[in-house]
């Protein structure tokens, strides 16, 4: 583990706590900065995940962090200028673009160091939104989610190599652990999703949240060519909220009522228990329109013993290794994942057992929590070094 100084306080910034990769990984860095003696504050809106911050021993920091009104990131800024001096932080991790102009001012006027996490590949179509971006890069150092992300920081941004470090997220391996999934959880998901005892179709988990981009209109597009292939071994299960967008959830249900593909695709709604959705699934796919940064619903099922099944562009072709622990598909290409979804149920259970003992293998060893945390904390105490050099006469 790092060497961090006795009384390390760190402040994240983040604009909420709700749910996803990085608010999980908001909580997963606290909780190891606990775990070594230091203290964790995280400045934020708020949101369901703030209980499991505090119940570890974190500290939230309420502001309406999400805010991009430039008067309400004025006044974040002079809250975390306070917060910083009163509770004598001693390094800033900004976690989100917005928060990050608060956070990265209030460390000037404080002479705090400043990091940012690049948690996503930001699209930038015009000088201004690549300014507005570029404020991640502005501080002692950049993490970037996956070598995808890094590449893109330093193509996009022109920073320099040895300024921005690929840490790829982590997985709890404790909870994401299939011998502590019991039959009862794995049960009570297959009734609530209307699985059939004993479905013999090959069951395939598209987790994410219902957003055009995530690629569940492509696999519903998908299974209607399977039906007219005559071919009706898979059932495909749609799990995450649609988060307000109530228009595209619509488009999905006009599309699968289209396709007569009804009783192939199920919505299931926000799932609370990932763990046991992966063992009740035979396969997870992630087919993205877009890069993902990192991708973790085509890690998760990994480490869970699943085989997975992405699209062939960003941080996935990191994730998978074809044709040992996974597949990638052709992006957006709806004849291609048809095509492998139909190759998944042909090399049959015993195949598919096989690429799943090695995904899990590979998985653990690159992408446990504690591997994204230390290796998070050494960069604090590499920035924390270089200040106290620049410091000296």
């Amino acid at each position: 583990m790092p060497d961090l100084p006795a009384d390390f306080t760190l402040l994240q910034v983040t604009p909420e706590l709700e749910t996803g990769g990085a608010e999980q990984t908001t909580i997963d860095v606290a909780h190891a900065v606990l775990a070594q003696g230091g203290k964790a504050l995280v400045a934020t809106r708020g949101g369901r995940m703030a209980a499991r911050l505090e119940a570890d021993g974190g500290r939230l920091a309420q502001m309406p962090a999400q805010s991009k009104n430039p008067l309400v990131m004025l006044g974040n800024a002079a809250r975390l200028v306070d917060l910083i001096r009163r509770e004598k932080v001693s390094l800033v991790h900004a976690r989100s673009r917005a928060p990050a102009f608060s956070a990265l001012w209030a460390a000037h006027v404080t002479g705090t160091p400043f990091i940012a996490t690049y948690h996503g590949v930001y699209n930038a179509k015009s000088g201004l939104k690549r300014w507005y971006n570029a404020v991640m890069t502005r501080g002692d150092l950049v993490i970037a989610n996956s070598e995808y992300t890094r590449e893109h920081v330093i193509r996009e941004h022109g920073v320099a190599p040895d300024k921005v470090v690929a840490i790829p997220r982590g997985v709890d391996l404790s909870r994401f652990e299939p011998g502590v999934v019991s039959a009862e959880r794995i049960e009570a998901l297959r009734k609530a999703w209307g699985v059939a005892d004993g479905e013999r179709r090959l069951k395939v988990l598209l987790a994410g949240r219902l957003t055009r981009w995530k690629g569940q209109g492509l696999l519903v597009e998908a299974m209607a060519l399977l039906k007219a292939r005559g071919e009706d071994k898979v059932l495909l299960l749609l799990a995450g909220d649609d988060q307000g967008r109530k228009g595209y959830r619509a488009e999905l249900e006009a599309a699968i009522a289209a396709a007569g593909v009804e009783d192939a695709v199920r919505l299931v709604g926000h799932c609370d228990d990932m763990p046991a959705a992966y063992l009740l699934a035979d396969l997870a796919i992630a087919p993205s329109l877009e890069p993902e940064a990192f991708g973790r619903t085509a890690v998760e099922p990994q480490v869970m013993g699943r085989p997975a099944m992405a699209s062939d562009h960003g941080a996935t072709r990191e994730t998978i290794v074809p044709g040992e622990t996974g597949w990638l598909v052709k992006p957006g290409d709806a004849e291609a994942w048809a095509d492998a979804l139909l190759e998944a149920c042909q090399i049959g259970a015993a195949g598919r057992l096989a690429l799943g003992q090695a995904a899990r293998t590979r998985a653990r060893r690159l992408y446990s929590v504690d591997t994204m945390c230390d290796a998070t904390l050494n960069v604090y105490a590499r920035v924390l070094s270089a200040r106290s050099l620049e410091r000296r006469p």
